[in-house]
């Protein structure tokens, strides 16, 4: 793949460059602001952008809604000293989110996600991802002590409510997110419903509705043992969006 790097520290630059061509790919061109991105790629056409926050300028974040008009554009992946930017940084459908200094695993492995990828079904993924004029994730960013982590939303069991964090139950566990449940619900309606005021779950993994007393029920997922309860108010949607399943 073709690769533009964007970043203000020479070094940085260096060292993306030489992880980038070990992997087997191309630096095709490097900016260090913004502004200089998008005159970058009208005339180079990258596959990828590896893209700094901190720059001169207009920094990554306002260059990356200024991509996310392009249409097809290319991958985005922010390569950043800083972490409290991911939530923001994947409103703009950024395919990774590293912390530098940048480990060629990690890197390795996001490009291991493109590589299958033509611009055309970047684009139209892309167009999936819209709703009613704003981008849908698709990935959950979470702050662990691993550091920043990714959850692929099609892995999401889960969204529960707990004072103000929420827990998101996936496939290899789960994570607080600093989120909520309202936020998680508009944006995810058309692949999470609501069962309860603490509880949204994702319409892929419903496998059942199960009756534990008078008037009372709660939902069986698959893959988990675990049952979550339905409240009364939320019952008759659930209902209807199953007859429809």
């Amino acid at each position: 793949m073709k690769v533009l790097i964007a970043d203000d520290e020479p070094l940085a630059v260096e060292r993306l460059s030489r992880l980038v061509t070990q992997m087997g790919h191309e630096v095709i061109a490097t900016a260090h602001h913004g502004q200089e991105v998008l005159e970058r790629i009208e005339q180079d056409a990258p596959d990828v952008v590896l893209l700094d926050i901190q720059m001169p300028g207009m920094n990554g974040l306002q260059c990356a809604e200024q991509l996310s008009h392009l249409q097809p554009r290319p991958a985005i992946i922010f390569c950043t000293a800083y972490d409290q930017h991911a939530l923001e940084a994947f409103k703009f459908q950024a395919q990774g989110y590293l912390l530098k200094p940048v480990a060629q695993q990690d890197l390795q492995q996001v490009f291991d996600q493109l590589t299958q990828l033509t611009q055309a079904q970047m684009s139209g993924m892309q167009h999936e991802g819209v709703h009613d004029g704003k981008t849908q994730r698709h990935q959950i960013a979470a702050k662990t002590y691993r550091g920043m982590e990714l959850i692929a939303l099609e892995n999401v069991y889960y969204f529960l409510a707990d004072q103000k964090y929420v827990t998101v139950r996936h496939k290899n566990g789960s994570v607080l997110i600093d989120e909520t449940l309202k936020d998680l619900e508009c944006e995810f309606s058309d692949r999470f419903i609501r069962i309860h005021r603490n509880a949204l779950i994702s319409l892929d993994y419903l496998e059942g509705l199960e009756l534990i007393a008078a008037g009372q029920y709660q939902v069986r997922l698959r893959e988990l043992d675990e049952r979550l309860s339905v409240s009364r108010r939320h019952l008759p949607h659930l209902r209807e969006c199953m007859h429809q399943l």
